[in-house]
């Protein structure tokens, strides 16, 4: 993985509140065993050098995104908001939507997809289980089909829940695996392939002003497989 400084993070929206960036794909959100460079850390190190904060600056992780996901998160820049945000996410209040390409088209435009998961942490894999497997739980995905090209979909996902893998596992479970996604696809795209995933919008209630709060960041369009679509005329018409 190539060596990261916190200057290379996309900084869309900071108040004293909330940091609002955009995690690069193939980026661990915080520190795990393989030592990469992690988005948190590199975000704290941001922080302490803008507001020269000594020591370790606080930063409050309130959700996440997979390692190969990119896109548009939120963190807390003190305790009370990370607590007032924690609290949105758990009661629904905050929206996050993705883009995705499927190796594949849906049989259905539109659907609501509901499945039991299970996490074999050992693996680090998520499976779809009947419902009254122990360990288990409830995943609710709605998606959309904005277009289609070459056997490919461009489509608009909303998580009704946040569990671990639940877009490329319950898009796997219909027959259309996320593209460059190598644990639920394999060997249906190229090897070197990105994940086609993107957090492009998240909506939430300020944790203090309690104004709604809606940011937006499309994938990059020069990548594959991103460029096959005309994402920006596209997404001009969601609201």
């Amino acid at each position: 993985m190539k060596k990261y400084n916190y200057e290379d993070i996309n900084i869309v929206y900071e108040d004293n509140q909330i940091l609002v960036v955009v995690k690069p794909q193939n980026m661990p959100v915080c520190e795990d065993e393989t030592g990469d460079d992690d988005l948190l850390n590199l975000l704290k190190q941001y922080v302490a050098a803008k507001y020269n904060k000594p020591g370790e600056a606080f930063l409050g992780l309130v959700h996440r995104l997979d390692r190969p996901t990119g896109g548009v998160m939120v963190f807390a820049r003190n305790s009370k908001s990370a607590a007032r945000l924690s609290k949105s996410l758990v009661e629904g209040e905050m929206e996050k939507r993705y883009l995705a390409v499927t190796v594949g088209v849906p049989k259905q435009k539109r659907n609501i997809l509901k499945n039991a998961l299970y996490k074999d942490v050992a693996k680090n894999e998520v499976f779809v289980v009947p419902v009254a497997t122990e360990g288990a739980k409830l995943a609710i995905l709605e998606y959309h089909t904005l277009t289609e090209k070459m056997g490919h979909a461009l489509v608009d996902i909303k998580l009704v829940t946040g569990r671990s893998h639940q877009a490329r596992v319950q898009m796997a479970n219909i027959g259309t695996p996320l593209f460059g996604d190598q644990k639920y696809g394999k060997g249906k795209s190229p090897a070197s392939a990105n994940l086609a995933l993107w957090s492009y919008e998240l909506r939430f209630p300020h944790p203090v002003t309690k104004d709604i709060m809606v940011f937006r960041v499309l994938p990059p369009s020069d990548e594959v497989p991103w460029k096959a679509f005309d994402i920006d005329t596209l997404m001009a018409i969601i609201k």
